[in-house]
């Protein structure tokens, strides 16, 4: 295990080395990005699964529940999982920022929440997929989240009137094997990979570090996670302070 950092300046200086003195950059990140946002994640103290709900958070963002349970399930996506208010943070602004400027060739977020394409990243690798995306089950045509939270009950198609279901992976769902891929490829060709704002415990998408073969790995996360034995460098401060420079 390389260094660890608490200090969230300190902890800013050394990304910023690590940046600058590499060619080819991969940010993985999980919800830690979007609390530095105001969005709620599940795990923390203050996170869904700590909040008391009819089901357990868990049972309603699976597929069985959507399925079974559907005016159930739109009525806590509405509330819960879309969160039009919430605005970039600063490690978002500086991902897309590294991006322009050639350092930063992808993001492969956990989140759904579109937060680093409105910062301006272009090439972002959602394993989750995204509350802005909801697509009809019978033609295909593909609804906003703001159309979304003007319906209720069960969503239906403004084109042809089957059934809207949000473009994001459920519990007991795959993830999709073209976004796999690609995260796959853009980790694997990095130099330096950032994993920030993840307890890296969610699979299969935790498990897509391992692909991994460049030079140097930094974990940003307020929690230990169970790899950071393997990283070079790990920040244990707030995520938006370590990308202020």
């Amino acid at each position: 295990m390389g260094k660890t950092i608490t200090n969230a300046r300190e902890a800013s200086k050394a990304l910023q080395k690590l940046v600058e003195r590499s060619a080819n950059v991969v940010f993985f990140g999980g919800a830690g990005v979007s609390t530095a946002s105001g969005i709620p994640d599940f795990r923390s103290p203050d996170g869904l699964y700590h909040q008391k709900f009819a089901y357990p958070p868990e049972t309603m963002l699976s597929h069985s529940f959507y399925e079974t349970h559907k005016e159930e399930f739109f009525d806590f996506y509405r509330t819960r999982m879309i969160a039009l208010d919430a605005k970039p943070c600063q490690a978002h602004l500086k991902l897309a920022e590294l991006e322009r400027e050639g350092k930063v060739s992808a993001v492969v977020t956990q989140n759904i929440d579109g937060l680093h394409q409105m910062a301006g990243s272009r090439r972002v690798w959602e394993l989750h997929g995204s509350v802005h995306r909801n697509i009809c089950r019978k033609c295909g045509h593909v609804h906003s989240a703001e159309w979304v939270l003007q319906t209720t009950g069960v969503p239906r198609c403004e084109v042809c009137g089957g059934e809207v279901k949000p473009d994001v992976v459920l519990y007991e769902e795959g993830l999709d094997n073209r976004v796999i891929e690609g995260a796959v490829r853009s980790i694997a060709a990095a130099d330096l990979l950032i994993i920030g704002g993840t307890s890296l415990v969610v699979y299969p998408a935790a498990g897509l570090v391992q692909y991994f073969t460049g030079n140097n790995v930094v974990i940003c996360n307020l929690q230990p996670t169970p790899q950071d034995s393997l990283a070079d460098l790990v920040l244990a401060c707030d995520i938006a302070k370590a990308f202020d420079w």
